[in-house]
């Protein structure tokens, strides 16, 4: 079966690349703060041979990995002497140290990381804060991303665009470089560690890049369902929830900004912030905060809450009805509000688990209300769109309106991300 005749595939392509690398500390075995003593003497053995150079080689190895890596990297004498201050366990037995001797140290355990080398996935899309260069009649936009490296460690990394008053659709050309944000309040809560990291603001916003920064994101940020929040001040907040993922076990958290410069990131708890895939919607309803969620690995649930970082109880308002979707559904992203109500963007699992993207529609002033939903889907995959990562999948993790239409963003087969737009009018009479 052939797509919706209603969706207008654009040929506009996000592809990975391996070239786009960060640093990140390279462990022998552990983090030196937590050696025991076979890991720490590894780590003395590599600061030994270093200290058993004489400054002329010390000077000379400093400025051969400089030749090969500076111009890949900003700041990186710096990063160096940062790397340096996390190995004092490795280097508080040893005598005082050059400045040079520490900055050669530093390199030894760093290692360069090609963030998406692997993918460029499920993205999700909001208005950006600043519209100051915004085409006449248009609209500036940021588009957040998933990014797989290697041993599938996700990322989270970002985009910018614009879409002209006709509706045409540019993104930005991305930065040569890559860089992770720094780490600038860190502080322990029950569900684990609430984080402030922040950009430098002169790096272009494709430069940044949020990498794992506790125990619960160590292996993968997944799946940021970004949305601009109204919460009646001027300043956009705007919120996104995602999967934090250690190699075991998930969680959901919550990243917040209002520049895309500086970002806190915190545990989600309750019953249902147990599984993944929640999205806020993009304001209150009667006073509270609200997510539709999939709890049990198979239907939707609308969730009520009075504290942004705590979510108990649901009430399933959407489960599997087509073919298309008897596996499984799930949200691609936050609600859009339209005059006719909530529009809501799914994903279903079916045969073979090809995932297909639908949409079902929710009453405005209630949503636990179903008006409509998709019969067929709005998005499946096309013959050139099957093989990838994970073959026959198509899925977002939020789209938004502009004018008269949807901005759908997209991934195709965990691989790489494209867009289509759709008529909100034509969608509307495609829903029943």
């Amino acid at each position: 079966m052939s797509q919706a005749p209603f969706l207008n595939r654009q040929a506009l392509y996000l592809r990975p690349d391996p070239a786009r690398v960060i640093v990140r500390p390279f462990k022998p075995a552990i983090e030196p703060r937590d050696l025991n003593p076979t890991d720490q003497t590894r780590a003395n053995h590599i600061v030994d041979r270093v200290l058993a150079l004489d400054a002329d080689s010390v000077a000379e190895q400093l400025a051969d990995v400089l030749d090969n890596f500076l111009g890949r990297h900003r700041n990186l004498l710096e990063k160096f002497e940062a790397r340096a201050e996390e190995m004092d366990c490795a280097l508080s037995t040893h005598d005082a140290f050059s400045k040079t001797q520490r900055q050669l140290i530093g390199a030894y355990f760093l290692a360069e990381y090609s963030f998406e080398a692997s993918a460029l996935f499920n993205p999700s899309i909001v208005p950006h804060p600043d519209q100051s260069d915004a085409p006449q009649g248009g609209l500036r936009f940021i588009l957040s991303l998933r990014a797989v490296g290697e041993g599938h460690v996700s990322a989270l990394t970002f985009r910018s665009g614009t879409i002209a008053a006709d509706g045409g659709l540019t993104v930005d050309p991305t930065a040569r470089l890559a860089s992770t944000p720094r780490v600038s309040q860190r502080h322990s809560v029950p569900e684990g560690e609430d984080v402030r990291v922040q950009f430098n603001p002169d790096e272009h916003l494709s430069e940044r890049v949020i990498f794992p920064v506790t125990a619960a994101q160590s292996n993968g940020i997944e799946d940021a369902r970004f949305v601009k929040f109204d919460d009646g001040r001027d300043a956009a907040t705007y919120y996104a929830t995602y999967t934090a993922y250690t190699g075991r076990a998930i969680r959901s958290e919550l990243i917040e900004t209002s520049d895309f410069v500086s970002f806190r990131m915190r545990p989600l708890s309750g019953t249902a912030a147990q599984n993944k895939g929640m999205a806020l919607f993009p304001r209150k309803i009667d006073g509270r905060f609200a997510m539709i969620a999939r709890q049990d690995n198979e239907n939707l649930y609308l969730i009520y809450s009075d504290d942004l970082s705590v979510w108990n109880g649901g009430q399933a308002v959407l489960k599997p009805q087509f073919p298309w979707e008897f596996v499984q559904i799930g949200n691609c992203g936050s609600p859009i509000e339209l005059d006719e109500g909530w529009l809501l963007l799914t994903h279903g699992v079916g045969p073979v688990r090809k995932y297909s993207i639908g949409a079902a529609l929710f009453d405005k002033d209630d949503p636990s209300k179903l008006l409509a939903r998709s019969r067929e889907p709005l998005v499946r995959p096309e013959p050139s769109e099957r093989e990838g990562y994970v073959p026959n999948v198509v899925y977002t993790c939020g789209a938004m309106r502009y004018d008269d239409q949807i901005i759908l963003p997209y991934a195709v087969s965990d691989t790489y991300s494209s867009f289509a737009t759709i008529k909100i009018a034509t969608l509307l009479q495609a829903l029943s």
